[in-house]
């Protein structure tokens, strides 16, 4: 997968089931006008944010080696971001919330590796390079809150989802992929919205991925630092929205202190925020996500555990106390007195300790599901993990004896021992049957003609967690996405106007003697008369050299402000940062 990739001992360490998201940043590919784009948010980003955002941004901003004038190379990226112990990938936009998670446990900023289009330069719904790379990869220099995000991302991706996340995921990928697009009829964007708003008002019990996805937009994305009288920015996507960033610091949008009620905001990812989390510094923000940890399955485990696990209808893990892991689709569990004695899984299964696969009990050991009693077995105070040699001998489990064990809630499991397995502490975790039968009151779990019988031993399920215990145990190489980043349509029109850009960058570098801003200005007022940054990159060269000329083009860009009124803050920012010598750091 990292074939073509510059790599690092980071990214060397990933799974391949992360590394299926990875793609080359194809850097060729960014056009003359996506320079220009990125430009133009950094320049008035840099002058905004070094008054309003948490004094790690400039510094991160350094640390990071990001430039101002050019899109970031993030394999270049990630020569420097090796030092403060991270790595970046380019995805293709949108990417599964667990696996998004996941990468940050490893270290690793996701970063994708499209650039919003002109027309939605102050905001996209979609993931872009301006978004990840400068908004989150300058904030991780900080170190505590780069440990934040790290922690976030080990606990995140053991989150629980629901069904219904998945369709959600999929309607919003969707909708900002159709938004960003040119050209998107306003049909199909009505149709998507129709769909995601239903779903997002779908009455549904919250999940645990859906709960600490919020907490994740309003800390990692939206957060603010500081008190909410003075908050400073800290949240990528008010760091990289030009828009929201204004508008965030207003009277408008309601400040709130950070605390773990805001796993309960949900929040619409094409729109505006109306209310934001201040939290007093970055340490507080993992006292909130143990606070969360604390009430996952992850460390709860038992019977809504493995019932949250049921309800996802995914890939998950529940570990017995003594240490043996079941990773599978969980499909049933058989309870007695709101504990359960009885958990199934359907299809493939594989059993592990300590996230290492037995030997043995991988998939093609259980092809077709696996199914075991928990608990203690009735009548005897003592369980089979905590017996001595001496008790198992007393209770004749143990190898060639044929035994009846009944579990406390009915379960019943007859048959001929074979052997057992045990774990580091010398404590069984596994008996395995032959000629055996296991029973709940009249139904039969299992009988003799299947085979042998493996039952994993543990008196209760402390953990349940998404995913499996060993990565390696699956094949988890599925990823297809529903929906692919649309690209600009290139028409000749639109290849003039690249060449334009094109030209001026030329001449701002001094490589380019032979095509003059004055050529290039005429050529886009007789051509491209709707365009306004192209007017902006001229009139910033042409104040330094040719007064002339940039009083004609400071006229044109007045009258185009009263043509587009829509766009018109844009044009006098522009020319507001040329006419105050913006100072790149």
């Amino acid at each position: 997968m990292l074939d073509n990739i510059q790599s690092n001992e980071i990214l060397d360490r990933l799974p391949a089931h992360l590394q299926q998201y990875i793609k080359p940043q194809n850097y060729e590919d960014y056009t003359p006008i996506n320079q220009a784009v990125w430009r133009y948010v950094m320049r008035k980003n840099v002058d905004y944010l070094s008054k309003v955002a948490h004094r790690s941004y400039l510094d991160g901003l350094k640390k990071t080696g990001i430039s101002i004038d050019s899109i970031p190379n993030m394999y270049g990226m990630n020569r420097i971001l090796e030092e403060i112990g991270w790595a970046a990938v380019a995805v293709d936009g949108f990417i599964p919330p667990a696996a998004f998670m996941e990468f940050q446990a490893y270290n690793v900023l996701v970063i994708a590796s499209d650039i919003r289009q002109l027309e939605h330069l102050e905001y996209t719904p979609a993931p872009d390079i301006i978004h990840e790379g400068a908004g989150h990869a300058p904030i991780i220099a900080n170190p505590e809150y780069a440990e934040y995000l790290r922690r976030f991302g080990e606990i995140g991706c053991k989150a629980i989802s629901s069904s219904h996340d998945f369709e959600v995921y999929e309607a919003i990928r969707e909708l900002s992929i159709l938004k960003e697009a040119e050209n998107t009829s306003e049909e199909e964007i009505i149709a998507v919205e129709k769909r995601v708003e239903d779903l997002q008002n779908k009455k549904v019990n919250p999940s645990e991925m859906s709960q600490i996805r919020n907490l994740h937009w309003w800390t990692v994305e939206y957060g603010l630092i500081g008190t909410p009288e003075d908050p400073k920015i800290y949240g990528a996507g008010l760091l990289s929205s030009i828009g929201e960033s204004k508008s965030c610091m207003t009277s408008k949008v309601k400040k709130i202190p950070y605390t773990i009620d805001a796993a309960k905001q949900e929040f619409d990812i094409t729109k505006p925020q109306p209310q934001l989390y201040v939290t007093p510094d970055f340490a507080h923000l993992s006292l909130v996500l143990e606070e969360f940890a604390n009430k996952m399955a992850l460390r709860r485990g038992g019977l809504e555990g493995i019932k949250k696990l049921i309800d996802s209808k995914n890939l998950g893990t529940i570990e017995f106390t003594t240490g043996i892991q079941v990773s599978g689709n969980f499909s049933r569990v058989l309870e007695h007195e709101d504990r359960p004695i009885y958990i199934q899984t359907t299809g493939k299964t594989a059993l592990s300790y300590r996230e290492k696969e037995l030997v043995g009990h991988g998939t093609s050991s259980h092809p077709e599901g696996f199914g075991s009693p928990i608990g203690k077995l009735k009548g005897i105070n003592l369980a089979i993990e905590d017996m001595s040699p001496r008790d198992l001998r007393a209770y004749a489990i143990y190898e060639g004896e044929r035994v009846s064990l009944e579990f406390e809630g009915g379960i019943k499991v007859e048959g001929s021992i074979i052997t057992g397995t045990r774990n580091l502490q010398g404590k069984i975790i596994i008996i395995s049957f032959e000629d055996c039968t296991v029973t709940h009151g009249d139904e039969i779990l299992f009988q003799p003609d299947w085979g042998r019988y493996d039952m994993a031993v543990g008196k209760e399920v402390i953990s349940a967690f998404a995913g499996p215990a060993d990565h390696y145990s699956f094949d988890l190489i599925t990823h297809k996405p529903t929906s692919t980043t649309i690209k600009s349509p290139r028409t000749p029109e639109r290849e003039e106007l690249e060449s334009l850009y094109k030209s001026v960058s030329n001449i701002r570098h001094g490589e380019n003697t032979k095509f003059s801003l004055n050529s290039a200005f005429d050529i886009l007022k007789k051509h491209h008369k709707n365009d306004w940054l192209l007017a902006i990159e001229i009139y910033e060269l042409a104040v330094d050299d040719d007064q002339s000329l940039a009083d004609e083009v400071k006229a044109y860009l007045l009258e185009l402000k009263k043509r587009r009124p829509e766009i018109a803050h844009l044009i006098e920012d522009g020319m507001a940062m040329t006419e105050t010598k913006l100072v790149s750091p």
